[in-house]
């Protein structure tokens, strides 16, 4: 056990955190953030009303009607298209795979904070954020990594999360019992870079020979409204450095292909940032090209946007574009280095005492909500915290 460890060891023990002994006991939890999927047809609707109804995603005039609306209007083409890939989403599935897959590891590379334990806090369906907090405290949990699922950071993914888990503590912890660390962006790290690199990989070398070399990968994202980006969203950025870093990595293996970055799933009357991903597609069909290789980027876990559409839907566009190649690396889901990625980067949170990004706690460079100000002042609340702990027992 090195310094640091045993340290961040000591702190717990003096906090009552942590058992070193390999009990049955859960102290430590991992709390994997996302928007989540309707599990069942059932389930559409309130998905579909939820997300139209959160402000911290698309901002409407008199949203708690205009939302419900939307959703409605919604409902039965999303339910199809939710039939045609199973009848649900199969996010829960994933997330649950790699929770389990990544505590593994953890318990055998960390055993002075095991055992771990990984709760699933969605945004906008079941098992929710509240549910969570309520299992932790139930399950005695002590200290709590929130750690998103989105690894490019947004105000309206893993900051929605943010303020509904701020929103969730208040109610349910309103004595503190919980203590917080978060992990809220990890779009360049080593591992899941690799990871990416895998699937993209894998793809490529499915084509013929006469393309391989030539093929345009399209890394494609989940669009914003235009409005976001104005206020200085981090999200564009932070995933073109992801496929920087990406196409770094490639280059090293000696694949030159060329690429761009695209975006994906704009809905609605608002200005969206683009190119969209189905009118490249279009493009470049319409110029002679005859295959491409689909990135889904911004994702971790396949659902309706990699399996409806990525797969299907633009899948007919390139077909009737004259691109019979069409490839799409595959989502990384329990591929086994991403889930060692997931492990790696808990245990290098855990490692460097549970320190809170600089980023997390940088405001936006325009407006914000009066609960994205309250979120991130609970979160520099907490980074006190554990600080003025590290200071008493050293």
């Amino acid at each position: 056990m090195n310094a640091l460890t045993s340290r961040l060891v000591a702190v717990a023990k003096s906090a009552g955190s942590y058992s070193t002994s390999g009990g049955s006991s859960t102290k430590l939890g991992i709390l994997m953030m996302n928007m989540g999927g309707p599990r069942t047809q059932s389930d559409v609707a309130q998905f579909l009303t939820n997300l139209f109804s959160d402000r911290d995603i698309i901002k409407l005039p008199f949203q708690s009607i205009a939302g419900k609306v939307i959703a409605k209007r919604r409902v039965e083409k999303i339910k199809d298209q939710y039939m045609q890939i199973g009848g649900g989403s199969p996010i829960e599935k994933w997330t649950r795979a790699q929770g389990c897959g990544m505590v593994k590891q953890l318990d055998r590379t960390n055993p002075a904070t095991a055992p771990h334990s990984f709760y699933i806090g969605f945004r906008y369906t079941e098992p929710n954020t509240p549910q969570a907090v309520k299992d932790m405290l139930a399950d005695g949990v002590n200290h709590v990594i929130a750690f998103t699922q989105y690894q490019q950071f947004s105000g309206s993914t893993t900051g929605s999360n943010l303020n509904e888990l701020f929103r969730a503590q208040k109610k349910l912890d309103p004595e503190s019992r919980l203590r917080w660390s978060f992990i809220d962006r990890w779009g360049t790290h080593p591992k899941l870079i690799s990871s990416f690199a895998d699937r993209i990989e894998a793809q490529l070398a499915r084509l013929t020979d006469d393309v391989r070399h030539i093929t345009p990968i399209l890394f494609s994202a989940h669009s914003l409204p235009l409005e976001v980006v104005d206020r200085g969203d981090p999200y564009v950025a932070e995933v073109g450095g992801t496929v920087a870093y990406v196409i770094n990595e490639l280059r090293r293996r000696g694949i030159e292909n060329p690429y761009r970055l695209v975006w994906q799933s704009a809905v609605g009357p608002l200005r969206w940032l683009g190119p969209q991903t189905e009118a490249v597609i279009k493009h470049y069909g319409s110029i002679g090209y005859t295959s491409l290789v689909m990135v889904p980027v911004a994702f971790t876990s396949d659902h309706i946007e990699t399996l409806y559409e990525l797969d299907i839907e633009y899948g007919k566009v390139a077909r009737e574009a004259g691109i019979g190649q069409y490839m799409r690396a595959e989502a990384l889901n329990d591929h086994p280095p991403f889930i060692d990625a997931l492990a790696s980067i808990v245990k290098e949170h855990i490692d460097a005492g549970f320190p809170t990004s600089s980023q997390l706690l940088m405001p936006n460079p325009s407006a914000e909500s009066a609960q994205t100000i309250a979120t991130r002042k609970w979160i520099a609340a907490q980074a006190k915290a554990r600080q003025a702990e590290d200071i008493k027992v050293i």
